[in-house]
């Protein structure tokens, strides 16, 4: 068997897990480092960011600055613009990665598979045709062709022209 080695995963996963005052993604949201923390986009009531631990390039999130567990706590008018970033988000993607389709979706609660569960948010993933194999399920790794740095400049890039 051939070994496929995914060495950016191990820092996120031998790293230490302090106990925070805010959760993941209000503390990106606060944060100025939009490269560091990947942040492709802010709008007034949300923000679009890449993934750092990807099914597959371009897997990025929509996210409220409200911090919230479900959709019943944005109001209206949150819940709209959400969804039209996650619009916007999905017309950039195909402009820069050309994938034959998306999976969109939002986990909420653990046992729906929230890894966030306290913020929601929307996760869109770009998917190709033949894209779907079998290394995250038997080798537990990803194959990204493209370095998350770059697929944020892109998608950026994108992101400004309305």
């Amino acid at each position: 068997m051939d070994t496929l080695y995914a060495p950016w995963r191990i820092d996120y996963i031998l790293s230490p897990k302090p106990e925070l005052k805010a959760g993941l993604f209000t503390r990106i949201a606060q944060s100025s480092d939009d490269e560091a923390n990947y942040v492709l986009v802010r709008e007034r009531t949300c923000f679009a960011l890449l993934n750092a631990y990807p099914y597959v390039g371009g897997h990025l999130m929509t996210v409220p600055y409200k911090e919230v567990s479900d959709m019943n706590g944005l109001t209206d008018e949150e819940l709209t613009d959400l969804w039209k970033l996650t619009r916007r988000c999905i017309t950039a993607l195909s402009a820069v990665m050309k994938p034959d389709g998306f999976n969109v979706g939002i986990n909420l609660g653990k046992a729906a598979g929230a890894g966030v569960e306290e913020h929601l948010h929307i996760h869109v993933v770009p998917r190709w045709k033949g894209d779907i194999n079998f290394m995250p399920v038997i080798a537990g790794a990803t194959v990204l062709p493209e370095a998350l740095k770059d697929i944020a400049a892109k998608l950026r890039a994108q992101l400004t022209v309305k």
